[in-house]
């Protein structure tokens, strides 16, 4: 038989992963580590062979070595970086989407879960209050979210521009200090410039901040965009993005909003009022596998128009032009991308499943259990809060402590699969953040971190 053939090996095999999954998501998530190369390369060997290991060897090579030396990001003590803690749905349905072998490239192919991906877009674009015509596609996660809105909106400023000899010897976006590194690396990729903003005392980017660095750009640049951050990957600070989507609109410059982390907090009424201005943009990101719960890969790229990020997207060939003469929505025509999975279908399962008001009150408890951490660290005498949290991540200092002692008190707690939580800098010092977007992190799991720095 051949490897394309089913048989019943395969179906032996079918129902050995579906239990190992079914136990996956029964049990509390492991910790587990990082585990050397040399140490996999004794207990694994050569995986890849010319007659192959047969499945169930294949899979008791991953279940007993390969997957203990990943670290689970659903621990609920995993508060290192930004989570993913998927729910249990959305997992299921993600085995549905690889076993259904979809294409959601082109509405031609994959017209039934591009308008359910839609429908999940739909809801992202409404919490922010952005128009009926809003619209977009999902992609991998925040860093081609925000090249490919900022390749859109170059696209726009050129083609406003008109002719080739009016365009500027530099073109550059606007963005702050505490913008994710993925500004950065966009920018470098498209070859343009990046004028920095510095942020408030409150660690945020402020309107006049935006202003004067457009004001102050090198002769012959001029500036295309201006990125506000609706949630920073460090200290989940929200930029004043009503004052920006202002001096935007004064300069005519696109603004784009990367809510890669703390978009998802749209959901929650409790800190709703903290995005005002979001409105205004014209274009966004959130990234459902951070803080809405679904699995990895999966960001939410949304368009105030469209149809100017199709103008900068669609790609031109001869075995596309029966595509692009349709009318129909492909998602391939809204990022940098052609080939894509449906990534946004576990998402939106969970949603229908769910309801949204489910995803509201999951939403909500990560930031109460955020906030009675806040209050924990600053009761404990030997703990200093940086700043109250914005949202879901809590800074904190342990008095008198190294970057040293930081490190090896955040090692121990791996090496005894407890807690993943890793130092961070803070104004140039070493400080200690904790992620919060786990619905079953709890105030006794933040108790016993905070026990263990005494």
């Amino acid at each position: 038989m051949g490897m394309h053939d089913y048989d019943e090996s395969t179906d032996e095999l079918a129902r050995s992963v579906f239990e190992y999954a079914l136990d996956r998501i029964r049990m509390e998530p492991p910790m587990d580590g990082p585990v050397g190369v040399e140490q996999l390369t004794e207990a694994v060997g050569q995986t890849i062979t010319a007659e192959g290991l047969g499945g169930t060897a294949a899979l008791a090579t991953f279940t007993d070595h390969l997957a203990p030396a990943c670290i689970s990001v659903d621990h609920p003590r995993y508060m290192a970086w930004v989570p993913c803690a998927p729910t249990d749905t959305a997992v299921l349905f993600d085995l549905i989407v690889g076993a259904s072998a979809l294409s959601a490239t082109w509405w031609f192919d994959g017209s039934g879960a591009i308008y359910a991906e839609n429908q999940a877009l739909r809801w992202i674009s409404d919490l922010a209050g952005m128009p009926e015509q809003a619209g977009g596609c999902f992609v991998p996660g925040g860093t081609m979210g925000n090249l490919s809105a900022l390749v859109a909106a170059r696209d726009t400023a050129i083609r406003r521009r008109g002719d080739p000899d009016k365009r500027p010897a530099r073109w550059a976006v606007v963005a702050s200090e505490g913008a994710h590194s993925s500004v950065s690396s966009a920018a470098r990729v498209m070859d343009v410039d990046v004028l920095l903003a510095p942020t408030d005392s409150d660690r945020r980017l402020r309107g006049g901040a935006v202003a004067e660095a457009i004001a102050a750009r090198p002769e012959g640049t001029e500036a295309f965009a201006v990125v506000g951050t609706s949630g920073t990957t460090n200290l989940g600070t929200v930029d004043a993005l009503d004052e920006i989507a202002s001096v935007a609109a004064a300069n005519s410059l696109w603004f784009h909003v990367d809510g890669a982390y703390g978009g998802a907090g749209l959901a929650a009424p409790s800190t709703r009022h903290v995005f005002e201005g979001i409105e205004h943009c014209d274009s966004l990101i959130v990234d459902p596998h951070k803080w809405l719960f679904a699995p990895y890969d999966c960001a939410a790229l949304i368009y105030r128009d469209p149809a100017v990020a199709r103008l900068a997207h669609t790609q031109q060939a001869g075995y596309l032009d029966s595509i692009n003469e349709r009318s129909d929505w492909n998602p391939s025509d809204y990022a940098h991308h052609l080939s894509r999975r449906p990534r946004g279908l576990p998402f939106w399962f969970s949603l229908a499943v769910h309801g949204t008001r489910s995803y509201s009150e999951a939403v909500e408890k990560t930031l109460t259990v955020t906030r009675e951490g806040a209050a924990l660290v600053e009761s404990t005498p030997y703990l200093e809060l940086i700043m109250e949290p914005t949202l879901s991540i809590l800074a904190f200092r342990r008095n008198g402590w190294t970057a040293e002692e930081y490190g090896a008190w955040s090692d121990s707690l791996l090496e005894e699969g407890s807690a993943l939580v890793v130092p961070t800098t803070v104004d140039g010092a070493p400080a200690l953040r904790l992620c919060i977007v786990n619905p079953r992190t709890e105030i006794d799991d933040l108790a016993a971190i905070v026990e263990s720095l005494a």
